[in-house]
């Protein structure tokens, strides 16, 4: 007699398991023991990876992969490579992208120049955060 249900095949990368065999919290994976693998548990991943690769990357932004790997040689986009060497960048990095377009288009600040300028532009939105906050710790009111 055959099994009325064969072992179901693995689902893409990224693919949530159906049924209730996928019921696991959010952001973890689900794991079972795989018969046609030997008995050796399989990992289901649930979420997305907090990363994102250097093609996903330079679509999302809309920019040329090598202009990012430029950008990220200047310091001026943060990245981690894995063990092959490819570049993954956290997600906040597309907000830094953008920054870095406007103040280029904006400005026709040089790359070169451009590290320069977010370090000012952060470190002028860390003093006014410092100043609100003594504000209200005094009661005085804002400069703004």
């Amino acid at each position: 007699m055959t099994h009325p249900f064969p072992e179901r095949r693995p689902p893409h990368p990224g693919a949530r398991p159906s049924g209730p065999r996928g019921a696991a919290s959010a952001g973890g994976s689900v794991s079972r023991p795989g018969r046609a693998s030997g008995g050796v548990e399989r990992t289901y991943q649930l979420t997305r990876p907090e990363r994102l690769d250097l093609e996903t990357f330079a679509s999302a932004t809309g920019t040329h992969p090598e202009l990012v790997r430029r950008l990220v040689r200047l310091g001026l986009l943060e990245a981690g490579t894995d063990s092959a060497g490819h570049l993954w960048f956290p997600p906040p990095e597309v907000l830094t992208m953008a920054r870095i377009r406007r103040l280029r288009a904006g400005f026709s600040i040089n790359y070169a120049a451009l590290g320069l300028v977010l370090d000012l532009l952060d470190r002028i939105a860390q003093l006014e955060a410092a100043q609100r906050g003594r504000s209200r710790l005094t009661g005085g009111s804002p400069w703004t």
